[in-house]
């Protein structure tokens, strides 16, 4: 086990372009990682990167809210992440009458801030390998229930007994499919306020058209400021908090980059499945994305001839729809990637090579073709479950609510009175959070699509009654729509008053709860146990399998562990691409690109008049480029979802560009990464600078920082 957690961590079978790709641990750059970097041309060290006994780029990275990364910029906890990242705490301060999503929004000082309750930044203080405590005494038990248990126990006490600071937090997480775990002792600081945000107009320039494509021209960046207690540790948000003071910020440079410049990214990239057998991408690619595609699509063009006729309704649903469409255009073009690299077939002849050498040990040997078997059983009921978790779970509040409200009555069932009545009082916060950006014709209208849908994408087994042969969707919809109390929060409130046994009552007569159920009593007597019970045996077989891979590779393969959310590195250079025959792309874009694009008063290609008149005027400030303006670079760095708001970093460790997304092309990089087509987006930190003094006036924040001119 030591010979494997200890090798060099991209991709089995390196595909060539053996110094890009893959998202390495910070602590363990030592070696191969450090070798690579030097050669791709960085000028500091690793201990620069990553260091527990004095100040290092890791200190001034924190994630941002739970899913996104940040980085601080400033000696007085300034915080830089995207837009997009800062999207629901800009829409929550925004009304008709101060519409800061339409026409951004500045602080003038620290008073003019504004706090987000639940919003944080997590900083990590150090991280711990802690293999051997968490799979002790696991070596010896073959039933998987009792080895989880054991596991989960042993995490817990490791959680307990490892040395932290009375203000910091220790966590766990698994890596290599459980055969690595790793300790993260961190520090959450829960008093975030909102200090700038540009229009839309530049922030979300492009909007979903040109979401995960290249040339791209967005400035897709928001600041806040991170507050401390008087003695710079966590604290709840307090009138008396100070600006947190840094042990690292980011120092700015100015100097721009070219093609084949070295550059890195250091975030949070939240889940990477790169180790998949042949099978399981096939199924991908035939079935789950589709279905999750059509589902989100027919939802999409719902809320979109909503959003551009009414303005109250664009402002309400702006921040669901744009995290809808995210997801809905990344599958297309996950599955256009994966398509045009032959995915499926480089990891069958690689599932050869391996067998080659598996056959000749027993505990391998038949690991692939049990994985083969169990994921050809797995098919119907990963189907089902995705097909319910993007109609139920997902995409419609009221079908949303009549979940949560039936989950409600069943705790009452089974764990009794007091349960119940702590679960509703939380239940009825989070449903009255809803009701916030709720419009019921477009909810009305989203109800009825996505039962059609759902009729005719489920596999049959797994279709209830109401809607297995042919049914009115119109009139079931006006029926539970002006029946059921889900409509309205004052409507869930009632539904929710009275003795618990009144209120479960009134929740099994409701006819939108009563749908609901019909969908959910198959889905938890017929999917939910056998699609658990084949998950738990997948995921033990990838364990092995993943234990072979890393015992066959040799230090010079480069084998890393999926993401999952925690701190990684990864590295590569400023690169164009060829998409297609006869096309290539430049690797760097500039604001006449934006203006070639710009459509006046659209949805997504409008530009602000005072940016229009500053491009005229070629009034760049000190960040323009020989006459032009920087907007945006990719680069070969292997980035997912969770990278957005990561720094892009040069050789000496410098801020020089904010992550922000992919191209479309080479979103297949979480199930297989290729250097051909792979390529992560940033905003030039220029044009983030040049936004925020020449076009919104905050001069006083480019003073905070440090500029390297």
């Amino acid at each position: 086990m030591k010979k494997l957690l200890i090798l060099a961590l991209s991709i089995w079978f390196s595909n060539g372009y053996s110094q890009q790709g893959g998202m390495w641990i910070p602590s363990l750059l030592k070696g191969q990682n450090e070798k690579e970097m030097k050669n791709l041309g960085m000028k500091i060290s690793i201990s620069d990167i990553y260091n527990v006994n004095s100040s290092s780029l890791k200190d001034a990275v924190p994630q941002f809210n739970g899913g996104c990364t940040s980085e601080v910029i400033s000696d007085k906890g300034l915080l830089l992440t995207n837009h997009h990242c800062g999207y629901g705490q800009i829409q929550a301060h925004s009304s008709l009458q101060n519409d800061y999503l339409t026409n951004g929004f500045v602080a003038k000082n620290f008073s003019e801030e504004l706090p987000n309750p639940g919003t944080d930044a997590t900083f990590i203080v150090r991280i711990e390998d802690v293999t051997t405590k968490i799979l002790k005494g696991t070596e010896n038990i073959s039933s998987l229930e009792e080895k989880e248990k054991l596991i989960q126990k042993n995490i817990s006490e490791t959680i307990l007994n490892s040395p932290k600071e009375s203000w910091q937090e220790n966590r766990i997480k698994t890596f290599f499919k459980g055969n690595q775990y790793l300790l993260f002792v961190v520090e959450v600081f829960k008093d975030v306020r909102l200090v700038m945000a540009p229009p839309s107009s530049i922030g979300k320039f492009g909007s979903d058209t040109d979401n995960w494509v290249w040339p791209r021209h967005t400035g897709d960046f928001s600041i806040f400021r991170i507050y401390a207690d008087k003695n710079n540790r966590p604290a709840e948000y307090s009138k008396d908090n100070i600006p947190y003071k840094p042990k690292h910020f980011f120092p700015i440079s100015l100097k721009g980059i070219k093609e084949n410049d070295f550059t890195f990214v250091f975030g949070y990239p939240g889940y990477t499945n790169e180790y998949l057998p042949a099978i399981a991408v096939e199924q991908l690619v035939n079935q789950i994305n589709p279905a999750r595609v059509a589902i989100r699509d027919a939802i999409l063009k719902i809320q979109d001839e909503y959003m551009r006729k009414d303005p109250q309704i664009k402002i309400q649903y702006a921040s669901r729809y744009a995290r809808t469409a995210n997801y809905w255009k990344k599958w297309k073009g996950e599955n256009l990637g994966l398509i045009k690299t032959n995915v499926i077939d480089i990891k069958k002849k690689n599932e050869k090579i391996f067998q080659e050498k598996a056959v000749k040990n027993p505990k391998y040997a038949s690991v692939l073709a049990q994985l083969t078997e169990k994921y050809k059983e797995y098919e119907p009921y990963n189907l089902a479950m995705t097909i319910s978790q993007e109609v139920i779970l997902r995409n419609n509040d009221l079908l949303i609510n009549a979940y949560k409200i039936n989950d409600l009555a069943k705790i009452y069932e089974y764990r009794g009175a007091q349960s119940f009545t702590d679960r509703k009082a939380n239940l009825l916060k989070d449903i009255e959070d809803i009701f916030k950006n709720y419009n019921i014709n477009v909810d009305k209208d989203v109800f009825e699509k996505s039962i059609v849908i759902y009729s005719e994408l489920m596999p049959k087994q797994f279709i209830p009654e109401i809607l297995s042969k042919s049914f009115d969707s119109k009139a079931i919809t006006n029926k539970i729509y002006s029946e059921s109390a889900l409509v309205s929060y004052d409507k869930i409130k009632n539904l929710l008053s009275g003795t618990p046994e009144e209120i479960v009552k009134k929740i099994n007569n409701d006819v939108g709860i009563k749908f609901v159920n019909s969908l959910t009593t198959i889905f938890y007597d017929k999917v939910m146990p056998n699609y658990q019970k084949i998950t738990s045996e997948i995921n033990e077989l990838e364990k092995i399998y993943m234990e072979a891979i890393l015992e066959y590779s040799k230090p010079s393969d480069r084998v890393f562990p999926d993401a999952n959310s925690t701190l990684r590195v990864t590295y590569g250079k400023v690169k164009g691409y060829s998409p297609s025959d006869a096309v290539y792309y430049e690797p760097i874009t500039y604001l006449e690109g934006a203006m070639e694009k710009y459509i006046p008063n659209d949805y997504e290609f409008d530009i602000p008049e005072k940016l229009r008149e500053l491009y005229e005027k070629k009034d760049y400030g000190m960040y323009g480029y020989k006459g032009k303006m920087p907007v945006c670079f990719i680069a070969t760095n292997h980035t997912t979802g969770g990278n957005s708001g990561s720094p892009a970093i040069d050789a000496y460790g410098n801020l020089i560009g904010l992550n922000f997304d992919r191209v479309w092309e080479g979103t297949m990089s979480d199930i297989y990464y290729s250097p051909d087509i792979c390529r992560n987006i940033m905003v030039d930190i220029r044009y983030v600078l040049f936004v925020i003094d020449k076009y919104a006036g905050a001069k006083h924040l480019i003073e905070e920082m440090k500029i390297i001119k």
